[in-house]
């Protein structure tokens, strides 16, 4: 029993080393120059001079859900990050259940125009709340003529960040020239039909400035 116990104890320090690694680690700074965060009204209140501090280059803020809802920190994110010094993009998250047309308008009147800012991204990937599940060929239709709308605003081609399983599903990084933002903890991801231009290489990491856990990103070198 006590061999038992000391060997539990061993694997108990090791696991928790190695948690303690894992929410501090980031892809080496030799090989992607530029990294940055992307956060929403989940992370709560941002202190953005220290995250600039701390090694962000960049950050990314979700700014609407589908075409009704807003992010309530959008707006205080969006300052904040110039006032910082930080480059900033701004992301609409996709529904399913709702027109393109209308997220994208929702996207357009939320986010002004900044000639100065990252290219908008548009994130999709399957929600709880949502249980729609269009053709493959009305949704590739429904994100072209969304993703000119919101590029009309922005006057730059926008991100799509999508989920390992909404490509696996809709394959849409091969219907739509657009830059690719992919994901995948710690492991370069490989999903989707084209290189990607951004990956999400880490949604635990600990930094100071942010409470909790935050999506870490590198863009292609």
């Amino acid at each position: 029993m006590r061999r038992f116990l000391l060997i539990f104890a061993m694997l108990a320090v090791l696991g928790a080393f190695g948690w303690r690694e894992a929410v501090r680690w980031r892809p080496a700074s030799e090989k992607f120059a530029v990294q940055g965060v992307d956060v929403s009204e989940t992370n709560g209140a941002v202190e953005w001079k220290v995250v600039a501090g701390g090694g962000a280059d960049f950050a990314y803020a979700v700014a609407t859900y589908g075409g009704r809802r807003r992010d309530s920190r959008f707006e205080e994110n969006w300052q904040n990050m110039a006032g910082a010094g930080l480059r900033r993009g701004a992301v609409h998250v996709w529904s399913l259940c709702e027109p393109g047309i209308d997220q994208a308008n929702a996207f357009n009147t939320m986010v002004p125009r900044d000639d100065d800012a990252l290219p908008a991204a548009i994130d999709f990937d399957f929600a709880e709340d949502c249980t729609a599940r269009p053709e493959r060929q009305a949704l590739i239709e429904d994100v072209r003529r969304a993703a000119d709308l919101i590029e009309a605003h922005t006057g730059k081609p926008v991100l799509l960040r999508v989920s390992r399983q909404f490509e696996k599903e809709y394959e849409l990084a091969g219907a739509l020239p657009r830059p690719i933002w992919a994901m995948g903890n710690f492991f370069m991801p490989d999903y989707a039909a084209r290189p990607w231009r951004m990956w999400r290489a880490s949604d635990i990491r600990r930094i100071d400035g942010i409470m909790g856990p935050v999506n870490w990103n590198v863009a292609a070198s």
